[in-house]
This record gives C-alpha cells, structure tokens and sequence, in this order.
C-alpha cells in the first residue's frame, strides 16, 4: 500500500468511528484492520497526517491518541472520496 492510500485509510476510519475534535482514539488502533506486512507503516503516515494538521495529537499518559482535526474540513473530504 502506497503512502497516500494509508492516509486515506486513516482519515476514513477515524471519520467513519466519529473520532472529529474532542473524540480521541489511539495510534495504535489505526492499525487494526490492515494486512500485518503493511502496519508499520501506518505510524509514519498518521505522523504525516499530524505534520499536515488535519490529525490533531492527544498526548496521554498511556500513550498518542489521534483524532481529526474539524478545522481541515476540506483536506478531510479530499480522503473521503
């Protein structure tokens, strides 16, 4: 899977579950529902997706949570279609 299909997949599972502004789910979740051999790379594209600022990061005690940011309404639609 190439990089901006994961960024896809990312946005599209957090706009599916709900999780815009205050609802927050972790990284570590993103992976769930992808192939193993192509997990490790969901880190870097949700990192990628931070840098761009349509994720927003939640720094936890227990770890990074992601939600996405309701301000990059436009970028947002871009993955959705």
């Amino acid at each position: 899977m190439e990089k901006e299909q994961l960024k896809g997949f990312i946005v599209k599972k957090l706009f599916q579950h709900g999780y815009i502004g205050g609802r927050h789910t972790d990284i570590e979740n993103l992976k769930k529902g992808l192939a193993s051999h192509v997990q490790g790379d969901i880190k870097e594209a949700a990192k990628e997706l931070i840098k761009e600022e349509i994720l927003l990061p939640k720094p936890t005690s227990y770890g990074l949570h992601v939600s996405l940011n309701p301000r990059k309404r436009e970028e947002i639609n871009k993955y959705l279609e």
